[in-house]
């Protein structure tokens, strides 16, 4: 006959799995922790805080402590629960049945309150239960911390015994780019949409990525350079051009593009309009894989703002100007050099009207598309010409996969307005 239900025994069984739950936790919520968010509510000054500060400083004691903690409880879990069963729905049953019974829905039962629950939880946000059960964590981790230690010692002496070397606890050092990164990250996931994203963050975002960032990245390609033949321009043709484009520098070579020798300043128009050609300023000649920030340190240290990018065949690819490598983290820079404006509208369901130039990420982002990219092409024109191996003609559909493009306006040498229509 069954014994009646012990109304303590399952209390103090509930209070043991509470306890595993709170340890398997907080483990997980230390080791998924941002650790910059927890320096940064330093700041607040609180007995919280102070008392993270202290977990991050010895990582490794903090985790074992909450390691010992839960298995002193899954240990006393296990006899009450056995002591439970065995009174009740396993009473007078074989010891070779109730044993193998006891462990096996033990073991089930605290899984799930005990691990998979807590985990998942505590994982979800961890630096705020983190703060929130840091003063019971610390109760935990000073009683609990006599016998985490002698659990270390021993374990470290015994490895020693078979030859294992094990290093001293290396404190949290500075913070890397992957915790930056993973801050600025976990800002712009939380926002609901781009314009809810703060323009610091990214900046912040910008300047994490400007490392990557190569000049062919940022420059004018040829074919929108305004430029001038120095051999063959007048200075009357030199001075519409400056009016024309509305630039205050002009390039000029000679005889072609590919030929650069440098460019001449508006400035010069007023001072000696007619020798204008002793007055034309030299620029540094880079390859277009070269890392952007290189470039800004060259500009600088030569006091110059603008350069040549060539090719690997030594043509030139482009030019690129230290406003346009410092827009790469600031974003857009309004000035008189920025005459054209790039449209990108959704006209219908489904269906865009998009400047050939916009970069192809830019687009993705904006319109939540998922357009090819790839190192071979960075625009819109450029997977247009990518795929079709080809010069498309005005009104010509080029399809690529569910994408179809609309060639609306073009020239001789560049696409520059196509009708996107997304496939369904």
């Amino acid at each position: 006959m069954e014994d009646p239900i012990d109304i303590h025994l399952i209390l103090e069984i509930i209070i043991t799995m509470a306890f595993s739950a709170f340890f398997s936790g907080m483990e997980i919520a230390f080791v998924s922790s941002n650790r910059m968010l927890a320096e940064m509510d330093k700041e607040k000054n609180g007995l919280a805080q102070k008392i993270i500060a202290v977990f991050f400083k010895h990582p490794n004691n903090f985790v074992s402590t909450m390691l010992v903690g839960n298995n002193i409880v899954l240990v006393v879990y296990g006899i009450l629960f056995a002591r439970l069963f065995d009174n009740t729905i396993f009473s007078g049953y074989d010891a070779a049945f109730t044993v193998p019974a006891d462990t096996i829905l033990s073991t089930m039962i605290i899984l799930f309150t005990g691990e998979f629950l807590p985990k998942t939880l505590f994982k979800s946000n961890p630096n705020r239960l983190l703060t929130i059960f840091s003063l019971p964590a610390y109760v935990s981790y000073i009683v609990l911390w006599p016998i985490s230690r002698f659990s270390t010692w021993l374990s470290r002496l015994i490895l020693r015994s078979f030859g294992v070397k094990i290093g001293k606890e290396d404190p949290e050092g500075e913070f890397t780019k992957v915790d930056l990164n993973y801050l600025v990250q976990s800002s712009i996931d939380n926002a609901k949409n781009e314009d809810d994203i703060e323009d610091e963050v990214k900046i912040f975002q910008n300047a994490l990525d400007f490392p990557d960032t190569k000049v062919r990245d940022c420059m004018v390609p040829r074919t929108e350079i305004n430029a001038v033949d120095m051999d063959d321009c007048t200075l009357e043709q030199l001075q519409q051009k400056f009016i024309e484009s509305g630039n205050s520098k002009i390039i000029v070579y000679k005889e072609d593009i590919d030929h650069i020798v440098g460019y001449i300043h508006s400035l010069e128009m007023f001072r000696a309009p007619k020798d204008w050609r002793a007055h034309i300023r030299t620029m540094p000649f880079v390859p277009e894989t070269m890392a952007a920030q290189k470039l800004m340190k060259i500009l600088l240290q030569e006091k110059k703002s603008l350069s040549v990018v060539i090719d690997e065949f030594g043509g030139t690819s482009g030019i690129v100007s230290l406003e346009d490598i410092v827009e790469e983290i600031f974003g857009d820079i309004e000035d008189e050099h920025d005459n054209s404006k790039y449209i990108a509208k959704k006209t219908d369901k489904n269906e865009y009207l998009l400047s050939a130039r916009l970069e192809i990420d830019k687009v993705n982002e904006m319109f939540d598309l998922d357009l090819p990219e790839s190192d071979e092409y960075m625009t819109i024109g450029g997977l247009i010409l990518h795929e079709y191996q080809s010069f498309p003609k005005l009104n010509e559909v080029v399809r690529i996969g569910r994408y179809e493009f609309k060639i609306i306006k073009n020239t001789m040498t560049k696409i520059e307005l196509v009708k996107l229509k997304v496939m369904d």
